[in-house]
């Protein structure tokens, strides 16, 4: 025995009761749990009056490439999380081909909000297929256990190139697709990653590739899963791809799949706890995922992601950032986009507010419709002139879902459900969710009451684990990875967001510290004590496939 951790209250993630009990660790693996008498030589550390659990893990993250830059995987790491998921939402960075690598960051910057110059300063390019993408992550010195899912876009811009964007793909094309889905999940990927959802634009404004598939090529692709017995399907729906769908894939293949995300605030009261429903009666083994924390995003105009499948903002982000703002300024387009827009957020006026700008301080915490009513104007008006003051630098708090604090408890007692949804590594400047675990201790346990402790960790820990097949992972058990948090129920919780410059080329992000979070196990390593970071920590793994 290495370590042994005495006195802990233990919740070990099946949702069963909590219990005093010492855990011991060897070789990075739990060799016992409850009374330990540990042999000479092992390291004893003292966590009484702290809740010992698994280690949290995150199955909707957009590290993919941060993970080459930041290794530490910061701020997850920092509430708890150890291991990661990414591939989500069908994107990612590989496999690329050399002449796609703009095209590639440009999609992300569009679709999931991420800096093309930190992209660009942050990849070293090592890599074109999926395998290589897979040995140049295990060759990080991990902080935290990353798996990865191979995403249709880049898989389809590197079969079809650049007419990925543009149509279906051939019969031929499909089979090479598919072929390079069987080789990344024998080279360890998790799944299989798809989008057709109308939000979701890229380079140059057009849908990302995915969204081009016909539901044939994806069901041929996603056929790779269920010849390999192994991986799961995630994916974000769309037109043609949706619920039926979800159960239809989940027969045919004997694969779960999850589709993000259900939400509250997306159509009348009670269509979310419909959805959930309406999942599980269809069969198949189809997971929701749902989010904890409400839907709230730092926009600015320039970069104005959540107006995305609103017709007229498609000529916004067809526009390189810096001829966004003559657009704008553009009478003729400002009557097109007007009655589209004010139609598609008039519900959203009145819980969008001025957060930062330089041009009008007094008008910081205000509301949009308050503004609009003193100026005798349209909402989006006022939005768009503020945002021309300042040079489209005028940052706006959006609450665009999920809050409806009754209905999302609901969802997050529903254990048909499986939490995720932190987006963490993407829309850095706009928002910050990597912190959902302490916020679901803090919040929805603690102060709301409305998950026990139990089952909160089970949600962040042994439920994960399940629908992604980790299968030595998310219990305190036997012969399972040391991955492990320490925490203080009483205290534990994100901190307020704050913004900072440390991305590749000085680019931007939001982060949240964590309180409460005292030490941080990562296969039996301290990543860390204190509730600091132990520098140089590096004791994570890749986690290569999924069991059957």
């Amino acid at each position: 025995m290495d370590l042994l951790l005495r006195g802990a209250t233990v919740v070990d993630g099946t949702g069963g009761p909590a219990r005093r009990a010492d855990v011991g660790v060897a070789g990075g693996r739990i060799v016992a749990v409850g009374d330990a008498d540990p042999p000479a030589g092992t390291k004893v550390v003292d966590v009484s009056g702290l809740v010992l659990a698994p280690g949290f893990i995150d199955i909707h993250t957009h590290y993919d490439a941060q993970v080459l830059w930041d290794p530490d995987l910061t701020p997850s790491s920092w509430h708890g999380v150890t291991t990661v998921v990414i591939g989500n939402c069908g994107f990612g960075i590989a496999p690329t081909r050399p002449e796609h690598r703009s095209l590639v960051a440009q999609t992300l910057e569009n679709v999931e909000g991420m800096s093309v110059a930190a992209l660009e300063a942050g990849i070293p390019w090592t890599f074109e297929s999926f395998p290589e993408y897979l040995d140049a992550v295990a060759a990080q010195p991990l902080r935290l256990n990353v798996g990865a899912m191979i995403g249709h876009t880049p898989l389809r811009l590197y079969v079809l190139g650049d007419e990925a964007t543009e149509r279906a793909a051939t019969d031929e094309e499909i089979e090479r697709m598919r072929a390079l889905v069987a080789q990344a999940l024998a080279a360890g990927a998790l799944g299989f990653a798809t989008s057709k959802s109308p939000t979701h634009a890229g380079a140059g404004g057009k849908p990302v590739p995915s969204r081009l598939a016909e539901l044939d090529e994806v069901e041929r692709i996603a056929g790779a899963l269920g010849e390999a017995g192994r991986g799961v399907l995630q994916i974000t729906p769309g037109p043609g791809l949706f619920l039926d769908e979800f159960a239809r894939l989940s027969r045919t293949l004997r694969r779960p799949v999850t589709w993000t995300a259900l939400l509250t605030g997306l159509g009348e009261r009670g269509r979310a706890v419909a959805l959930a429903e309406r999942t599980a009666a269809l069969g198949g083994e189809v997971w929701p995922q749902i989010a904890c924390r409400e839907l709230v995003m730092q926009i600015t105009l320039e970069d104005p992601f959540p107006l995305a499948s609103v017709e007229p903002m498609g000529e916004i982000l067809a526009r390189p950032r810096e001829q966004r703002a003559e657009v704008y300024a553009d009478p003729a387009w400002r009557e097109r986009a007007l009655p589209a827009v004010g139609r598609a957020w008039r519900h959203r006026w009145g819980k969008i507010r001025v957060a930062e700008t330089a041009t009008h301080p007094e008008l910081v915490g205000r509301s949009l419709t308050e503004i609009a009513a003193e100026r005798g104007a349209d909402p989006f008006d006022v939005m768009v002139d503020l945002a021309l003051d300042d040079g489209l630098a005028t940052r706006f708090t959006v609450v665009l879902l999920n809050d409806d604090p009754d209905e999302l408890a609901e969802l997050l007692r529903d254990r048909r459900c499986v939490l995720g949804l932190s987006d963490a590594g993407a829309h850095a400047s706009q928002l910050c969710d990597a912190c959902f675990s302490t916020h679901l201790l803090g919040h929805w346990v603690r102060e709301r009451q409305v998950l026990t402790l139990e089952e909160a960790v089970w949600r962040l820990t042994g439920h994960a684990a399940r629908v992604f097949r980790l299968a030595d992972r998310g219990l305190i058990r036997e012969g399972h990875a040391a991955d492990l948090v320490a925490f203080d129920p009483d205290v534990v919780g994100p901190e307020p967001l704050e913004r900072v410059w440390d991305l590749p080329a000085g680019a931007d992000r939001l982060v949240a510290r964590a309180r409460g979070v005292e030490a941080v196990w990562v296969n039996g390593t301290p990543i860390l004590t204190g509730g600091a970071p132990v520098t140089g920590a590096a004791p994570g793994t890749l986690v290569r496939g999924g069991a059957r």
